[in-house]
């Protein structure tokens, strides 16, 4: 049978939600483990009840900078806060998260042989001086940065992960996930589509940084999702690039937004944040090649959907009338 034991760190998270219903809906059996810093179990919505009832998904919860014995076929290590507001919060944790979490997820895949698939990030390019951005480009990465626990985390990542695979023989796969947007994102998590989005729905003005005319690719999360799991099932170690290669500006996506929301939307700017990438596009010719991975959903459709989720969710939390 082609059912698995799965294991997805950070598995109630924005991407890692997505990510166990699909494996779910493949019929595999998931570990969901998290820590809830940043996940949580309202990402499944009404499947919760279904999941935990079905006995083919356990929710574990757990913070990977301890190390923990489980069994699994594959593991897909996706536990670490990714947006700038989250990872920045405690940046000790992000960077120990990083190195000392992925450092346990690979010794458990070779302690039970497991597949494994880190989920690196775009931000090891830094802000590049190559554009798009292929994976032989090694990045232009300010080290002591306030966004080094994460750029330079998830590059010890990448390098932990190789030489388990050198030293070991481990069956590594590393993602370097662009921009992904889309439902179960949190409201406050300081992502530029969050927050544009929010603020939109609020009637506020959006709040661009810098001129806006700052770059972004951005990918829908179940592209994004089915990348993932075209990857798992490769057979090559090498990093790729997963997300869309529609770039865009901040002042268009802000365009892009109002045009959902009717009406032309009024922008603030404020200064540009330390080590902000001025330019970000994946160069996708290692995807395409390995995988067959084309992203399908344009941003006109990603944001109707987006816009929904983000409006259900602002009105479920709504402070209720005076009497």
């Amino acid at each position: 049978m082609d059912r698995k034991v799965v294991l997805v760190t950070g598995g109630a998270g924005f991407i890692g939600s997505h990510l166990c219903l699909r494996l779910f809906e493949q019929g595999h059996y998931v570990l969901c483990l998290d820590n809830y810093f940043t996940g949580r179990r309202e990402n499944f919505g009404d499947r919760y009840q279904e999941l935990v009832n079905s006995g083919r998904f356990e929710f574990v919860r757990h913070d990977v900078i301890q190390p923990i014995l489980l069994e699994a076929h594959e593991i897909f290590h996706l536990a670490c806060p990714a947006s700038p507001v989250h990872y920045q919060y405690n940046p000790v944790k992000t960077i120990k998260t990083n190195v000392i979490g992925t450092y346990h997820m690979l010794g458990l895949a070779k302690r039970v042989r497991a597949r494994f698939l880190l989920a690196s990030t775009s931000e090891v390019y830094g802000d590049p001086k190559v554009h798009p951005q292929p994976e032989s480009y090694w990045g232009h990465v300010n080290p002591i940065g306030v966004r080094s626990c994460y750029d330079e985390g998830k590059r010890v990542a990448e390098t932990l992960a190789m030489d388990y695979h050198r030293q070991h023989d481990l069956d590594i796969r590393i993602a370097r996930i662009f921009n992904t947007y889309g439902p179960n994102m949190a409201t406050n998590d300081g992502r530029v589509m969050s927050n544009f989005i929010c603020q939109g729905l609020r009637g506020e003005p959006i709040t661009v940084y810098g001129d806006g005319q700052q770059t972004r690719s951005f990918c829908y999360v179940s592209d994004l999702v089915d990348g993932l799991c075209r990857l798992m099932a490769c057979e090559d170690h090498q990093p790729v690039n997963l997300g869309n290669e529609g770039e865009i500006s901040m002042l268009q996506l802000v365009e892009a937004i109002g045009r959902q929301l009717g009406g032309k939307l009024d922008v603030v700017h404020e200064e540009l944040p330390a080590d902000d990438p001025v330019r970000r596009r994946p160069d996708l010719t290692r995807a395409r090649k390995l995988l067959a991975y084309e992203p399908k959903v344009s941003l006109e459709d990603g944001l109707k959907q987006t816009i929904a989720y983000f409006r259900a969710e602002l009105a479920a939390t709504a402070p209720d009338p005076p009497q």
